[in-house]
């Protein structure tokens, strides 16, 4: 199964809130007019695209007013043109030229951020590369003890210290063992928090400085998780963190389960920041890299 069927079948909650809903308003051979185009701006708004709904719907409306649309094909090519065209030209996997990549990542607790994680060690293991995880969150023991467990299953390795140990010193002691035995990867778990939370956000750049120290130029990469089902408040909270946190990606979790999918494109119009993978499952295989153009075909793909 390729990447467009994985996805359109694992993002079958936002299609059918998308795609079958265009069907939906052309049904009877009904024809392109205001009334539709206002209904189409509605579907878009349920699917969670924010203002990004109006301006796709003023594109449409441009082209209808110049004689372009003239039925659900032409408005599903141009609801097609009009939502790449939102969609970032970076994304999907970094290039790994450093030795250790060190990569840190962040997000609220019940992002997913934990899962990410441990699909990201699974999925860099199974290209071949050495990693090594960091459990820097040690506020909550139930957190190290399950990425312990991802861990022993992806046959990566594992720095954890007690629960209450200071997060930089397990975020040290990681960098220092895989300086040591030749890791390639370096994946450092933090506490999940909030923007309003300033002793944890502090604590988060005091790993950065920690780290920076240790290798120059880490964390490499600094990996926002968000939670798809979250819709508009995904949105706020790339924003809140990316002023706090100089973020480099993204990844969106849990998108098998909402209609919600298109919060996506309220998220890059806000931050401007890549999207790396999206979640698209629970199993450890179920972290695709974004690739823009089929998740755009999935999420408008008629059943």
């Amino acid at each position: 199964m390729g990447l467009f069927d994985r996805l359109k079948t694992r993002l079958g909650r936002t299609r059918s809130a998308l795609a079958d809903g265009i069907s939906g308003l052309f049904r009877g051979g009904r024809e392109m007019d205001a009334a539709l185009l206002g209904e189409l701006e509605e579907l878009l708004y349920n699917a969670d695209l924010g203002s990004v709904a109006s301006e796709v719907v003023e594109d449409l409306s441009r082209k209808h007013k110049r004689g372009e649309l003239n039925g659900e094909a032409d408005t599903r090519d141009a609801l097609r043109a009009s939502l790449l065209a939102r969609l970032p030209e970076v994304w999907g996997e970094i290039e790994f030229t450093h030795t250790p990549t060190v990569i840190l990542v962040v997000g609220v607790n019940g992002s997913g951020k934990t899962t990410s994680i441990a699909k990201l060690a699974h999925r860099f293991h199974s290209q071949g590369k050495h990693v090594l995880v960091g459990a820097c969150d040690t506020y909550r023991a139930a957190a190290a003890e399950q990425l312990e467990i991802w861990a022993a299953r992806s046959e990566v390795e594992i720095v954890r210290k007690d629960e209450g140990a200071d997060p930089a010193s397990v975020a040290f002691e990681s960098l220092e063992t895989a300086l040591v035995l030749g890791h390639d990867v370096v994946i450092l778990d933090t506490a999940g928090r909030l923007h309003t939370q300033t002793n944890l956000m502090d604590e988060l750049r005091k790993i950065q400085r920690v780290v920076s120290r240790k290798i120059e130029g880490a964390p490499h990469e600094v990996w926002l998780v968000l939670d798809g089902t979250n819709g508009q408040n995904a949105v706020q909270q790339a924003r809140l963190f990316t002023e706090a946190v100089d973020v480099t990606g993204l990844i969106v979790s849990k998108l098998d389960g909402t209609a919600r999918g298109g919060a996506i494109f309220g998220i890059e119009r806000e931050v401007g920041l890549p999207v790396r993978y999206i979640g698209t499952g629970e199993a450890m295989e179920l972290l695709e890299v974004f690739e823009p153009q089929a998740f755009v075909d999935a999420i408008l793909a008629e059943a």
